[in-house]
């Protein structure tokens, strides 16, 4: 039994066959460069590479050639035991607080949506509306904003006008929800116990914190879009909005400049000239103040969200780290746990420091608040969610 999962983006198609059951990958690949002269096909399988570089003129052409590889390198899907294609899809708004099997209402209001994610709903669609046509299983989608559906009033509201709000539809929808939907579960299966108050960070290139309070989310950093909360490695994060008005004013920048900036340019890579953690890090090490100042002002915006959210909880029993930097930089650990310290969070330094890809504690016995690392697994997370919904 498997579930085909798909994350569709406006040049590329990233794919992985799962086991729901096992958390078994049993393959994976990358179409991208979609639409340009020449582009790029990956398929792993078996510990095996497939590179193809060819044009692929659109998603559906993309997906074409994704089945084509695995009839022909393997796995072969009729004999994979498909029982669903499951579709990450960033914006769901008001509209799902858990998967969909995708008809045709569900992939309009899909559509409806797409002036809340501009960027992400309609390459969601493009490989939506093809894995429909090729594939005779349900198609599910997954919804980066259902985990924060629900979040209380008190934290989805924003203090605007709400005839404005409520014609628009502004309000906190959150993002990564399928991360930290995953991530809290692990916890509370790891830990044994289901009346927890965690923070989960996801720290990647994008990034967001969750306030999770018996496996119901109450709070988290991404608002209306994904540009609130966190230093990022592109992102603002939390900005006065005022900036806009000043810079539009005083630098004539249009909408979409600024929201270029905003989104593309700021973050890490504003700040040093890279969005990538490990550069900012080496830079760092080598005396680069930019670089030391932007660690400090990412670690300082992280002890807000963490010390908000305590408050917003009542109280803190596990912060976990999750995605590419809460995973694999124990510097960037160390740094947060470090200012922490005299909450009476401890950590095992030489646990901190272990590479792995294995959910671990890394607090000592002693520690005030359980500290663990945790891998997320948002494939297996939307394979598990499809098969719930079918």
């Amino acid at each position: 039994m498997t579930v085909l999962v798909i994350n569709s983006g406006s040049s590329s198609i990233k794919y992985q066959l799962v086991n729901p059951e096992t958390g078994e990958s049993i393959a994976s690949g990358l179409v991208e460069r979609i639409g340009e002269p020449e582009g790029h096909i990956e398929h792993n399988y078996n510990g095996t590479t497939t590179d193809i570089n060819e044009p692929v003129p659109d998603h559906g052409v993309g997906l074409r050639e994704v089945i084509r590889l695995f009839n022909e390198v393997g796995p072969n899907l009729d004999e994979a035991g498909i029982k669903a294609v499951g579709h990450r899809v960033v914006q769901g708004g008001k509209h799902f607080d858990k998967a969909a099997v995708i008809d045709d209402r569900v992939e309009g209001l899909i559509e409806e949506l797409i002036p809340l994610g501009p960027l992400h709903n309609p390459a969601h669609l493009k490989g939506i509306k093809v894995a429909r046509e090729l594939f005779d299983v349900p198609n599910v989608a997954v919804f980066d904003t259902a985990f924060f559906q629900h979040l209380p009033a008190e934290a989805a509201t924003y203090a605007i006008d709400r005839e404005v709000a409520e014609k628009y539809q502004i309000r906190r929808y959150g993002a990564h929800g399928t991360s930290h939907q995953f991530i809290s579960r692990k916890v509370t299966e790891m830990l044994g116990r289901d009346d927890l108050k965690q923070i989960v960070l996801h720290l990647g290139n994008g990034a967001s914190v969750s306030a999770v309070v018996n496996g119901e989310a109450v709070d988290t950093s991404m608002g209306l879009t994904p540009l609130e909360g966190l230093v990022m490695g592109t992102r603002t994060g939390d900005i006065d909005p005022a900036a806009v008005f000043h810079l539009a004013r005083q630098a004539g920048m249009s909408i979409d400049e600024l929201d270029t900036l905003f989104n593309k340019q700021s973050g890490l890579k504003g700040l040093t000239g890279s969005n990538d953690m490990r550069s900012v890090w080496e830079m760092a090490h080598e005396g680069n103040e930019n670089a030391i100042e932007a660690l400090e002002v990412y670690i300082h915006r992280l002890l807000k969200y963490v010390g908000s959210y305590t408050a917003v909880m009542g109280g803190l029993d596990v912060l976990t780290f999750t995605a590419g930097v809460g995973e694999n930089s124990w510097e960037t650990r160390k740094m947060l746990l470090d200012r922490l310290a005299p909450f009476g969070v401890k950590y095992d330094a030489d646990k901190n420091m272990v590479r792995s890809k294995e959910p671990r504690v890394i607090s000592t016995p002693d520690s005030a608040v359980t500290v663990l690392v945790v891998p997320t697994n948002e494939e297996l997370s939307i394979a598990q969610q499809a098969m719930e919904v079918i």
